[in-house]
């Protein structure tokens, strides 16, 4: 009797994990890793080894959402013990880069005065010769450029680290990813120790969409007897709800939360900030991954931030994406890992840069990338681009966190592009310090009034009524907000109307309103269609 087909339920999330913990971007390139492993990892577990009730009741409190604290109860002490005491073991080559960092920045403010650096190079740690190069900057100040395209060929880039953990979801709610690990004694979860550039990645997500039979899904996945009947339980005989493509003329763009936007006209389909819910009962209206076409042609990545480039959603659709847009970055700063290098060893093989004021023209439609200031806490990184995406006669600006801190940019950018029809723009004008994010790179801890000062900062409102005045909009939308519940576990954001990325969006929008101007905060679910002129489409399809 044949096999009935299987596939994948949409209700079956699937965590990244490096070493236990969630997989975000700066866990990938090893240098960051490294410091991320020192200073973030085993400080936290340290922490929770020594207080744990002090955690238990942080995770509680509302004001200290997002901090260094684990979201497990103190009885899972013995469990971080020991996961510390793997991580110790297992990454040690990792713990000796992040310490050969710190010595070379030692080094580098100590030695170098001005004069030749050539002597220092007999002096760099052993472990790092070869793959630094010293230099200064036009004010003579020290520093040093990672090789990350060699570093990644070394034993510091270790795939073992890699894996995946399938769980059945049923809420939004998640513990924040950057304090809490992921342990293996989770209920009704299947741990796959796959390199995130195994080929059966895909063959496992394509099973959304692709059904296959029991015996070739088993074959693929080589589980354990006990962790097959786990697994059988994520698989259902009821295909997903058909796609329907975008089939009229024009184009049709869809918010799917947070700065992921899917732009499609009859012929492409692009999709921006890819982070998606996953499909439950929810009391918000969402799109998931369900609502995603059969083929991506592109998806633009606007900055290596955890809520701009999720593995998580990423690895998901990576069969399904023709080509990944990136910032283009080969700088080798230690806080501006390379993007493409990222993707590429984590197995997406097309991965295209782009510079600021290149466009790559796609027939109907156009990509631009526009510089990106702010939002980096004044850190020199280069991985940032905003997105102006060209269709039919319409242009959309894709700001996402941008803040317009030199409104000139914006008037000499003004002048090379001309005015734009809609703008997406982020106002999370707050900002988490310096620290939150970038803190375990730091070889000197910033002062309190320095590390406040300096943050990951959108727009505010008269930074917003400079862009939309300038570039003349007709429509404009608030997005990137990390409003969604569903992404509480990378941004951990909770507003209330007196919150002032609230206020400030809410002054944007009667601005607007009250001189014609479309204006709304995004949240939840949105479809807008963007129509053409008859005339207009049929010269574009000639």
């Amino acid at each position: 009797m044949r096999e009935q087909p299987l596939y994948l339920r949409l209700n079956v999330q699937v965590e990244p994990l490096w070493d236990q913990w969630y997989a975000w971007s700066h866990l990938i390139p090893p240098a960051t890793a490294a410091r991320n492993l020192t200073e973030r990892h085993l400080r936290i577990m340290d922490s929770f080894i020594d207080g744990a009730q002090f955690h238990a009741e942080a995770v509680k409190n509302p004001k200290m959402a997002g901090g260094p604290f684990i979201h497990l109860p103190p009885e899972r002490v013995e469990d971080i013990r020991q996961l510390r005491d793997n991580t110790l073991e297992q990454r040690s080559s990792l713990v000796r880069l992040s310490k050969a960092f710190s010595e070379l920045d030692a080094l580098l403010w100590k030695r170098a005065t001005g004069t030749s650096l050539e002597p220092l190079y007999a002096q760099v740690p052993d472990i790092l010769r070869g793959y630094v190069e010293l230099s200064y900057d036009l004010s003579n100040n020290p520093t040093f450029r990672i090789i990350e395209s060699l570093i990644y060929r070394s034993e510091y880039y270790d795939q073992s680290a890699q894996s995946l953990i399938l769980s059945v979801i049923s809420g939004d709610d998640r513990p924040f990813v950057l304090s809490t690990p992921r342990l293996d004694s989770s209920s009704g979860a299947t741990h796959l120790h796959w390199p995130f550039s195994d080929p059966r990645v895909d063959q496992l997500f394509r099973l959304k969409s692709q059904p296959a039979d029991w015996g070739k899904i088993r074959q693929m996945l080589e589980l354990a007897p006990y962790e097959e009947h786990m697994f059988r339980e994520f698989l259902t005989p009821v295909p997903p709800k058909p796609y329907e493509a975008y089939k009229g003329s024009g184009a049709r763009w869809r918010y799917f939360g947070h700065a992921c936007i899917l732009v499609e006209t009859r012929d492409v389909s692009i999709l921006l900030d890819p982070v998606l819910s996953y499909t439950y009962e929810a009391d918000i209206s969402r799109y998931t991954y369900e609502d995603l076409p059969d083929h991506i042609h592109f998806v633009l990545i606007t900055h290596n931030h955890q809520d701009h480039i999720l593995f998580e959603t990423l690895l998901q659709l990576r069969h399904k994406i023709g080509e990944v847009i990136v910032p283009r970055n080969g700088g080798g700063s230690l806080q501006d890992p390379s993007l493409k290098l990222t993707l590429k060893n984590t197995g997406f093989e097309r991965v295209r840069e782009l510079e600021e004021m290149e466009t790559l023209e796609t027939g109907v439609v156009s990509i631009t990338g526009l510089p990106f200031l702010g939002e980096h806490a004044d850190l020199s990184i280069g991985t940032k681009l905003a997105y102006l995406v060209r269709l039919d006669g319409h242009s959309l600006l894709f700001a996402a966190d941008s803040c317009n801190i030199e409104p000139s940019l914006y008037e000499h950018v003004h002048d090379a592009v001309g005015d734009v029809d809609v703008l997406f723009l982020g106002m999370e004008c707050d900002g988490a310090p310096l620290s939150w994010l970038y803190g375990p790179l730091l070889f000197r801890k910033p002062e309190r009034a320095v590390d406040q000062s300096r943050r990951l900062a959108g727009s505010n409102y008269d930074q917003a009524v400079d862009i939309v005045n300038r570039f003349r909009c007709s429509e404009v939308y608030v997005y990137a907000m990390g409003q969604e519940p569903w992404l509480n576990y990378v941004m951990s954001i909770k507003y209330t109307e007196q919150s002032r990325p609230i206020v400030e969006s809410n002054r944007l929008i009667d601005y607007c309103t009250k001189r014609g101007v479309i204006c709304e905060r995004l949240f939840g679910e949105k479809e807008i269609l963007v129509e053409t002129g008859a005339e207009c489409a049929s010269a574009l399809r000639a």
